[in-house]
């Protein structure tokens, strides 16, 4: 394994824990990375796996916004609620080091629900829209994991 296939792999291995930790672009580390290797192999197996890994990465960022959206337009939560949660979700990355992103985040979308439907029902909806979080990530993290299996195929073709 030469040092450039060392490299990219832990630029791979970043952007498969990019998309557990929203700090690092995930899809767009493990993309950039094949594509290093795809043109520095400069063969047709390199261009082969790249286009498969962009196809499998594009395909995931559809699905990652498409399916929780419509879970959370099926659940009756706003997409103003999301902004909110995002918005906070930064607030709280400064805040809080490490973990903030994700209290915070938690924190918005309660607030939000809780604002637009009472004490009552802010929790069932918030569930919600976690799950939907959830979903989001493990659907990138499926997508990053099969471009990065298509990855090792193709380093051990060539």
């Amino acid at each position: 394994m030469s040092l450039l296939e060392v490299l990219v792999a832990v630029a791979v291995l970043v952007g498969i824990v990019g998309t557990v930790v929203p700090v690092l672009p995930g899809a767009l580390l493990v993309a950039g990375a094949v594509a290093v290797w795809a043109f520095s192999v400069s063969e047709p197996v390199g261009w082969a796996v790249l286009v498969t890994a962009l196809a499998i990465l594009g395909l995931g960022t559809v699905l990652q916004y498409l399916l929780p959206g419509r879970r959370l337009q099926a659940a009756g939560v706003p997409n103003r609620t999301l902004w909110i949660a995002a918005l906070a979700g930064v607030v709280g990355f400064f805040v809080i080091p490490v973990v903030g992103i994700f209290v915070g985040f938690v924190a918005g979308v309660y607030g939000a629900e809780h604002q637009r439907l009472g004490r009552r029902d802010a929790w069932p909806s918030t569930v919600h829209a976690l799950k939907a979080v959830g979903l989001s990530i493990l659907i990138e993290l499926t997508a990053c994991l099969l471009a990065a299996t298509v990855w090792v195929a193709g380093v051990v073709a060539t």
